[in-house]
């Protein structure tokens, strides 16, 4: 019997819902300077903005973790996607900066949802040989949402006002609703899954049950359920230790990148696209790439947890000549560095999310993600604070470059600490095998 590859829509399904999810995350940081002008924000200002969101994201995720786990990925999908679409929208409707701040906090509540419900639809969909892949691709849409954003929000709010292109972004999450709606369903009940690729799916269950986690056990491979003692595996430690570590980072490539271009080499609304879009098209490159590289190597017989190691060891590396940032006195040179960063981020965070999936079984997964992101926007929602006082301060010395200069150090570090923190907790206990 031919094998259908029903799965790669499923992943094609994510893809677009994470590019959604990120193209409604960015919309303010490109209207900042418009913004910050009609509202009077200082940096700190828009930093507590940025904090709000970030405060509820990470305070929201383990609650949606423990809901899609109990509700299953199709319902819980389309309840964050209908809450954070919902949320983008009525940022039109803010008329002052507390304003922003209600309709950031539920855009995080909403937007929580995205990764567990990611993370568990690929561990149902994928054996373990296929999801760093699999992660990588539908990760990808962050990276086209961002440079989607570019392309789209400025002429939006050029052309028809700032308030239009909140809302013509936040509506995009209903038509993926009805997509999700109609084609989604788990494997085995899957009608365009035949029983070679169901076969293919579920090759690695059995094992995964027996031998995920070091000191925890689960009732039976299809116990609905079941009792696992999730903290009693030290890998959740490395898996939150790394998300604390990185994903600050990857919120202030996100959120201050346009302010960045703007203030030091003085780029306006309609110059902003060009160096963003390469950016993150860069970005993309590295969660596929990411996500393949970790892939190809346990196909050619690495055991899963060294080809993450290793792979991950890399892309903290690649992580680092954003210190030389201050080096640099050409905008070009400066956004070469930065693509190399966003990129081996998003190839970092394909690889993380896999580490966690290989290390837990798939009915506590989407708890799991929801704890680790958890911790990743508890971190993003400190930095900000940091960021707006840093750059607050240098502003008023007249000297803003060396405040950008003092959080690229920081971002060049902290990929190499959180690479440590995942090889105390999960590589170095996980028996490599060549």
């Amino acid at each position: 019997m031919k094998q259908t590859n029903y799965r790669w829509v499923i992943v094609a399904l994510l893809f677009f819902a994470t590019t959604i999810n990120y193209l409604d995350r960015q919309v303010i940081s490109l209207l900042k300077p418009i913004l910050e002008k009609e509202f009077s924000w200082t940096e700190s200002d828009y930093g507590n903005i940025v904090t709000v969101f970030t405060f509820f994201y990470g305070a929201s995720t383990l609650l949606a973790g423990y809901i899609i786990d109990r509700v299953g990925t199709k319902l819980g999908y389309i309840g964050a996607i209908l809450v954070w679409s919902l949320a983008a929208m009525g940022h039109a409707l803010a008329g002052s900066t507390f304003g922003f701040m209600i309709a950031r906090g539920f855009l995080g509540i909403g937007e929580a949802g995205n990764f567990p419900a990611s993370i568990k639809t690929v561990a149902e969909w994928f054996p373990k040989k296929e999801r760093a892949l699999a992660v990588g691709i539908f990760n990808a849409g962050a990276n086209i949402g961002a440079v989607a954003a570019p392309a789209i929000v400025p002429w939006l709010a050029l052309v028809a006002g700032w308030q239009t292109a909140f809302i013509a972004t936040g509506a995009l999450g209903f038509l993926w609703i009805v997509a999700w709606y109609l084609l989604y369903e788990i494997p085995s009940r899957h009608k365009n899954v035949n029983e070679a690729e169901l076969a293919h799916i579920t090759q690695e269950t059995a094992a995964e049950f027996a031998t995920a986690g070091d000191a925890a056990t689960v009732n039976s491979p299809d116990g609905v359920a079941i009792k696992y003692p999730i903290f009693a595996n030290k890998a959740i430690w490395g898996f939150m230790s790394g998300k604390l570590l990185t994903d600050p980072i990857w919120w202030f490539f996100l959120f201050w990148l346009p302010s960045y271009l703007a203030n030091i080499y003085h780029l306006d609304l309609k110059k902003l696209g060009a160096p963003l879009i390469v950016i993150y098209l860069a970005a993309t490159i590295g969660s596929v790439g990411g996500g393949w590289l970790s892939s190809m190597l346990i196909r050619k017989g690495w055991h899963p947890t060294r080809a993450r190691q290793w792979s991950m060891a890399l892309f903290a590396i690649c992580v680092t000549p954003v210190m030389l940032i201050s080096q640099m006195n050409s905008m070009w040179p400066v956004i070469g560095i930065l693509s190399l960063a966003v990129a081996a981020h998003q190839a970092w965070s394909a690889n993380i999310f896999t580490v966690a999936a290989d290390q837990f079984p798939k009915q506590v997964i989407s708890r799991v993600v929801g704890l680790g992101t958890m911790a990743g926007t508890l971190g993003g929602a400190v930095f900000p604070l940091l960021v707006g006082r840093i750059l607050d301060h240098y502003k008023l010395l007249g000297n803003l470059s060396e405040g950008y200069y003092i959080i690229f150090y920081i971002a060049g570090f902290a990929y190499l600490a959180a690479w440590t923190m995942l090889y105390i907790f999960v590589f170095s206990r996980v028996k490599a095998r060549s």
